[in-house]
């Protein structure tokens, strides 16, 4: 009953709100907790008492007389070992089985309420099952991975995501952002000797210069989406500066209302004649513009030798605007050219892994934050299982 076997029923009892259960350790089974052995003597009992399988909506009850005995072995005096329930634990295995089936359809906060239990208590029992089957995710058969960091918190408090690119899974979770979070990936990720192949990251110089110290044989690849994104900010402090520099009150108000038509590469009828119209009273902004939108054909190109001469072009048309933004950004890809070409050795991009970020933000959203850090890396660590992709 319950799940628990090899103990003595001693009776039932019926009281408010549910009922009692009353076992005994049967003498045969005194056992030292420390070594073992069975040359023990008992030394009075301890009244315990543990949350069980509810009857209906009836508290169920387990009320044991844990003996204590005194080990000549090892001459120590503790509690008998209890097989039904974790060390220094209130509820039995079979009460926290229930409580994970609860929540895989139901918050923490709902689980707590319908069994009279602290949402800490909820918290602690999931948080172990996570540490169980998430805590140390296999590195041994990964070969291509993604690297992020994702916000969550105000104040620039991030955290560092691995994602395994062939399973979808995150395999890590990191404090803060840089080359500093990815220490403890790196430790584990040699001690697992996993060969990577190829990682996508971002154009962040501390994943570079990280990358290359620890995957110095891997490829490397710069994901197109944070490549555009680079621009799309490039473009975005162009029209600022335009917006402050244009003294002509027609071709200011242009440039207002216009930064999402101007980065969308199809945007809806009315935002296209707003963009047209600001194209046309600005030279620099359409000529960035233009630049954006072949920027794109970068990765659109048959192989590597014919990205390189797009890459090449466009480089060179950049520089012969003369705008202070794109210039900059031209001479980014001028130095890391490699890592964006490496794209036709390897296409992957990390694509899935800002996909993954959403469904954080979403995850945090709901659950109005998480006061536990690691209770939240390990939520995020189960996202791929559908079962633990619940809020908490």
């Amino acid at each position: 009953m319950h799940g628990i076997r090899g103990y003595t029923w001693v009776r039932q009892k019926i009281v408010s709100g549910g009922m009692e259960f009353h076992l005994a350790v049967p003498k045969a089974r005194l056992a030292c907790p420390c070594c073992g052995s069975g040359n023990v003597w008992q030394k009075g009992t301890k009244e315990r008492r543990f949350h069980s399988l509810p009857l209906g909506r009836k508290k169920t009850t387990i009320v044991l007389e844990v003996p204590r005995v005194y080990c000549h072995d090892c001459n120590t005096t503790r509690q008998v070992h209890i097989t039904f329930a974790e060390e220094h634990k209130r509820h039995t295995r079979f009460f926290e089985r229930h409580v994970l089936d609860l929540l895989f359809s139901m918050t923490c906060q709902d689980v707590a309420e319908h069994l009279d239990l602290s949402w800490d208590t909820v918290r602690d029992i999931e948080k172990r099952s996570l540490e169980r089957h998430f805590a140390r995710p296999q590195l041994k058969d990964v070969t291509k991975i993604a690297i992020d960091e994702i916000a969550i918190k105000k104040g620039h408090k991030y955290l560092t995501i691995v994602m395994d690119l062939h399973t979808g899974r995150v395999i890590f979770t990191g404090d803060g952002k840089g080359a500093d979070a990815l220490l403890p990936f790196w430790k584990r990720l040699k001690r697992s000797r996993a060969k990577i192949e190829a990682v996508c990251s971002d154009m962040s110089p501390a994943y570079t210069s990280a990358i290359r110290n620890h995957l110095p044989d891997a490829i490397h690849i710069f994901d197109r989406f944070h490549v555009m994104k680079l621009f799309n900010e490039k473009l975005t402090g162009l029209r600022r500066r335009l917006y402050g520099e244009t003294k002509d009150k027609n071709a200011k108000e242009a440039l207002k209302d216009i930064r999402f038509d101007l980065l969308k590469r199809h945007p809806a009828e009315k935002g296209a004649k707003r963009l047209e119209k600001a194209l046309a009273l600005h030279a620099d902004l359409a000529a960035a513009h233009v630049l954006k939108e072949r920027l794109h054909e970068l990765w659109e190109q048959d192989d590597e030798l014919s990205g390189f001469d797009c890459l090449a072009e466009w480089i060179a048309d950049a520089e012969w605007t003369e705008i202070p933004e794109v210039k900059a950004f031209a001479k980014t890809l001028r130095n890391h050219y490699q890592e964006i070409l490496n794209y036709y050795y390897c296409e992957i991009t990390s694509g899935p892994l800002e996909g993954l970020n959403n469904k954080i933000k979403t995850l945090k959203r709901q659950s109005y934050g998480f006061r536990d850090q690691e209770y939240f890396k390990l939520k995020i660590l189960a996202l791929h299982k559908a079962r633990y992709a619940l809020v908490g």
